[in-house]
């Protein structure tokens, strides 16, 4: 299971920019569709009735599941977060710069940020920052996948930490 997520929120990293631009894209014919309203001065629309807040497409926090599974036919994907977690981040002049840990899923469907630890070692005195996806270049070479970004160490180092918990 961890898996299954794991490759379909690589698949929302690498995709959901390419998709959000496709302005033909059509929902599924079993898809309840709701025509958007303007929203109400203030902000937030409510959700049409019979319907969750949030249910867009993405995952949901809640107490239960009230939704029906759906399943999906997957294209192979050529990256998934499962290659992505634990691989070292690398910058132009081929110096290991990071380690790529996690990735930041904003409303359950779009990758916002990738949690990367820096400095410190054999884990003493390491610390986390979250990089903008786009300035994650992967390059694959040799069956091999490696992560790049265009910094050094020292802008990595004294960019603002990020709170990480593991257990949370």
């Amino acid at each position: 299971m961890k898996t299954l997520l794991a490759t379909t929120l690589a698949a929302a990293l690498l995709a959901g920019p390419a998709l959000a631009q496709d302005k033909a894209a059509q929902p599924p014919a079993d898809a309840q569709t709701t025509p958007m309203k303007t929203p109400p001065a203030g902000g937030a629309m409510p959700a049409p009735a019979g319907t969750m807040s949030g249910t867009m497409g993405g995952m949901t926090m809640a107490d239960t599941a009230t939704a029906k599974i759906k399943f999906v036919t997957a294209k192979p994907a050529e990256v998934t977060s499962s290659r992505l977690v634990g691989k070292n981040l690398y910058n132009n002049k081929n110096e290991t710069v990071g380690e790529i840990e996690d990735l930041v899923i904003d409303n359950g469907k779009t990758v916002t940020g990738v949690v990367v630890s820096v400095g410190g070692f054999l884990g003493m005195g390491e610390r986390y920052v979250v990089v903008d996806p786009s300035s994650i270049f992967l390059h694959k070479a040799d069956g091999k996948l490696k992560a790049m970004v265009d910094t050094d160490k020292d802008a990595l180092k004294n960019a603002p930490e990020f709170k990480y918990n593991r257990n949370t």
